[in-house]
């Protein structure tokens, strides 16, 4: 059934609860922004896709989840499929990104084309952590929930993706290796890089981070 005819079947929001057609309402505003997530957890072009389309049918389910929570919702489903698709804790070390998903990081903006790159370089799991964590903005003890693990873990690799953030951005700023061995300025970093990242990740809206001129995805 395509989405005219299931927008023609539900109204949507016309109940307590979030409906399927509410859900593709929402896949279909907020496209860029939810496929920014699946991109960020997925690493990947490929992996985005296969995480987005499993965000889409997880929604559809028919929980009963209340309109206004829809669109948190819409994100945690993006979030879960990644988790089992890609099993972060499992995974090993992420490689130079193929060209299907060097083309994607193209298309982003100029000034989070860096930033963006940065994140997929760090290693599964702590990108997981980092997205949920400081993107999200999840807490440790949720992202511990989801993830399996003990929420030290999730502090300990959050650390480890803000240093090896800070290294890349400040690498590839041709700031000196000096300067990111000097502790004040590690310890000033950590935040400037999350509100670098979150000024272009856009959270529960559907303007996007992304020109309606040149997409994301497909």
């Amino acid at each position: 059934m395509s989405m005219a005819q299931a927008n023609r079947r539900e109204n949507p929001s016309s109940g307590p609860y979030a409906t399927a057609a509410d859900f593709e309402q929402i896949f279909m505003q907020d496209m860029s922004g939810l496929y920014l997530l699946s991109f960020l957890l997925a690493g990947s072009r490929d992996g985005a896709e296969k995480c987005f389309v499993s965000g889409i049918t997880e929604s559809v389910r028919g929980y009963r989840v209340f309109v206004e929570w829809a669109r948190s919702w819409a994100r945690r489903t993006i979030i879960l499929s990644a988790i089992r698709l890609f099993e972060p804790r499992r995974s090993s070390g992420s490689g130079k990104p193929d060209p299907a998903t060097a083309r994607t990081i193209d298309k982003l903006p100029l000034g989070s084309q860096m930033e963006v790159s940065a994140i997929l370089e760090l290693p599964p799991f702590e990108r997981f952590v980092f997205v949920m964590s400081a993107l999200e903005r999840y807490s440790d003890h949720e992202c511990s929930i989801l993830l399996g693990c003990a929420p030290r873990e999730v502090t300990a690799a959050r650390t480890r993706a803000l240093r090896q953030l800070g290294r890349l951005m400040m690498l590839r700023e041709d700031e000196s290796d000096a300067e990111y061995e000097n502790a004040g300025a590690h310890q000033s970093l950590a935040p400037s890089i999350e509100l670098t990242i979150a000024r272009y990740f856009i959270a529960s809206t559907g303007n996007g981070i992304l020109s309606h001129d040149a997409p994301l995805w497909p």
